[in-house]
C-alpha cells in the first residue's frame, strides 16, 4: 500500500467541493476587478528564481525542490507563482502589445520544503494575481482593497491588516546601513540563520522566527525613521486611501516578507479564528519595482498577493464560514429490466442537459434496495421506469419526501419536475444573479446579509447562499 508523502495530502469529496468554492469566488471577484487569467507550468528553470525570489531568501537556500533533468538543465518545482507569472508576460511580449497595466489572476500547486504544521503543506496551492506597468499608488491600494475584499467575500470577519513600506532606493540604502550597524554589535549572539542573512541580506534578519532572536530584533531601527521624502509620502498616501475606505490596517515596521524582489508597500491579512486559533498570515503581497526588469522585460513595476487555499478551507472550516454545500442527488431514476435501463440512459441525459443532479442505478436491485439507494443518496425524486411505463411512455415520479407518486409521460418530466423542485434551490448553482435579499430584509436566519440595506458581508448585492 502506498501512502501519501510527508507533507501532502489528497483533496477528495468534500473538502474538494470547498477548495472549488473557494476558488470559484475568487476568481469571480478578481474578474470583477478586470484580472485575466493565466496558467504557467509547474517546473521551471531554477534561474529563474535565484535570480527574482532572492539568493538570499529562505525560499532559494532551503526549501526549493531543484534538480537536473535528463538534459543537464537546473529545474525547479514553482515555490511561488509571481516570478513565473512576469516570465509568461515577458515570453508574449504583452508589454509592448497591451495597454497598461497588465492585470493577471492565477491558481495552482507551489512546492516548499519546509516543516508541514497545521494547514501548511509541502504542496499547497495558492490564489493571486498581479497587476503589472503602472506603479501609481492607486493601483496599491486597488489591490490590497482586492484582498480585503476577497476574504471579506469568504466570511472572514475580525481581519487584520499588517502594512508597511521598503521604501525607494534611497530609503533602503540608508536603512541597511543603520542595520549593518545596529545588528554588527549583536550578531554574534544570534542565529546562524541570521549570521547568513547579515552577509548575504541584512533585511531577512527582521523576519527571523527564533524566539532567542526577537528580543534583539525588537529594538533595531525602524525603516520609518529613513524614508526618503518621496517614499514618506507615497506610503502616508496608502494610509490615507485605506482610512477613507474604512479599511482598518496596523503599521508593522518590521514586516518586510520573504522575498527579495519586494520594494515599497508590503502587507499581510492576518486571521484568529473564533476558537482563539491564531493562523497568523493567511494571505500576503506587496509591490515589486525591479522584478520584471530582472527577468528580461522593461524597467517596469508592479504589485500583486496570494492567498493560500488550503489555509483558508482549514480556518474556514473551523469557523463554520461555508455556506450549506448542496450535492445531493435531485432525481434519482430507476430502470426495472433490460430495456428499461435502455430509456433511463436517455432520460438522465436530457435531465443532466437541464441542469438536474441525476443519478442512475443500472444494477438488477430489488425495489426496496433501490428505493434505499435513493434515501442514501438524499434524493428528492425517485423515477420508476418499468415494462408498463415504456409500453405507454411514461415514467412514475415518487416524491421521496411526502411519498406522493405519479403517472405522466415521459415529455412532461423535466417540466414537472422544474414545477415541484424549488426553482431557487435549482438554478442556485447555475446563476451568479439572486434577488433574494434585495432590497428588503432577509428572511433567511442564517446567512449574512444585512438585513436593514439588504446587502452581503461584502457590501454588494448577491447571492446569499440559501434556497
Amino acid at each position: 500500500m502506498f501512502n501519501v508523502l510527508k507533507g501532502t495530502h489528497d483533496v477528495i469529496k468534500d473538502e474538494a467541493l470547498k477548495y472549488s468554492y473557494i476558488e470559484e469566488t475568487l476568481t469571480n471577484i478578481a474578474i470583477n476587478y478586470g484580472y485575466e487569467e493565466f496558467r504557467t507550468p509547474v517546473i521551471e528553470n531554477s534561474e529563474l528564481f535565484t535570480r527574482s525570489v532572492g539568493d538570499s531568501s529562505d525560499i532559494v537556500r532551503k526549501e526549493m525542490y531543484t534538480f537536473d533533468d535528463k538534459g543537464g538543465r537546473s529545474i525547479t518545482l514553482r515555490p511561488e507563482m509571481t516570478a513565473g507569472i512576469v516570465r509568461s508576460m515577458v515570453n508574449a511580449k504583452l508589454f509592448a502589445m497591451q495597454d497598461f497595466p497588465v492585470k493577471a489572476f492565477y491558481c495552482g500547486p507551489n512546492f516548499r520544503y519546509e516543516r508541514p504544521q497545521q494547514g501548511r503543506y509541502r504542496q499547497f496551492n495558492q490564489f493571486g494575481v498581479e497587476c503589472v506597468g503602472v506603479s501609481t499608488v492607486e493601483r496599491d491600494v486597488e489591490t490590497i482593497v482586492l484582498g480585503y475584499h476577497m476574504l471579506q467575500f469568504l466570511r472572514f470577519r475580525d481581519l487584520k491588516l499588517l502594512i508597511n513600506t521598503l521604501g525607494d532606493e534611497e530609503t533602503r540604502e540608508n536603512y541597511k546601513k543603520a542595520l549593518k550597524e545596529y545588528f554588527g554589535q549583536h550578531i554574534d549572539e544570534m542565529c546562524n540563520d541570521c549570521k547568513e542573512r547579515y552577509k548575504l541580506n541584512i533585511l531577512r534578519i527582521l523576519d527571523c522566527k527564533d524566539p532567542d532572536d526577537r528580543p534583539i530584533i525588537d529594538k533595531a531601527p525602524k525603516i520609518t525613521d529613513y524614508l526618503s521624502d518621496a517614499a514618506r509620502e507615497r506610503f502616508e498616501k496608502i494610509k490615507e486611501y485605506l482610512t477613507k475606505l474604512e479599511i482598518p490596517f496596523e503599521v508593522d515596521s518590521e514586516l518586510v516578507r520573504g522575498l527579495d524582489y519586494y520594494t515599497g508597500v508590503v502587507f499581510e491579512f492576518h486571521y484568529t479564528s473564533s476558537n482563539g486559533n491564531n493562523y497568523g498570515a493567511i494571505g500576503a503581497g506587496g509591490h515589486y519595482g525591479n522584478l520584471v526588469k530582472e527577468i528580461g522585460g522593461p524597467d517596469i513595476e508592479g504589485v500583486g498577493f496570494a492567498l493560500g487555499i488550503e489555509r483558508l478551507a482549514k480556518i474556514m472550516e473551523d469557523d463554520q464560514l461555508f455556506p450549506e454545500i448542496n450535492r445531493n442527488v435531485e432525481v434519482y431514476v430507476m430502470p426495472i429490466g433490460e430495456k428499461a435501463v435502455q430509456k433511463a440512459v436517455e432520460i438522465a441525459f436530457e435531465l443532466r442537459l437541464d441542469f438536474f443532479r441525476t443519478e442512475v442505478c443500472y444494477e438488477k436491485k430489488s425495489m426496496s434496495a433501490l428505493f434505499k439507494k435513493a434515501e442514501r443518496k438524499n434524493a428528492k425524486f425517485a423515477v420508476i421506469i418499468g415494462e408498463d411505463e415504456l409500453k405507454d411512455n411514461t415514467v412514475n415520479v415518487k416524491n421521496m419526501l411526502t411519498k406522493e407518486q405519479v403517472n405522466i409521460s415521459m415529455q412532461e418530466l423535466p417540466s414537472y419536475l422544474v414545477e415541484k423542485l424549488d426553482q431557487n434551490e435549482h438554478q442556485h448553482e447555475h446563476s451568479c444573479e439572486c434577488s433574494c435579499c434585495e432590497g428588503e430584509e432577509c428572511e433567511h436566519d442564517d446567512c449574512d446579509c444585512d438585513n436593514e440595506e439588504g446587502h452581503c458581508c461584502c457590501h454588494h448585492k448577491h447571492d446569499c447562499n440559501k434556497a
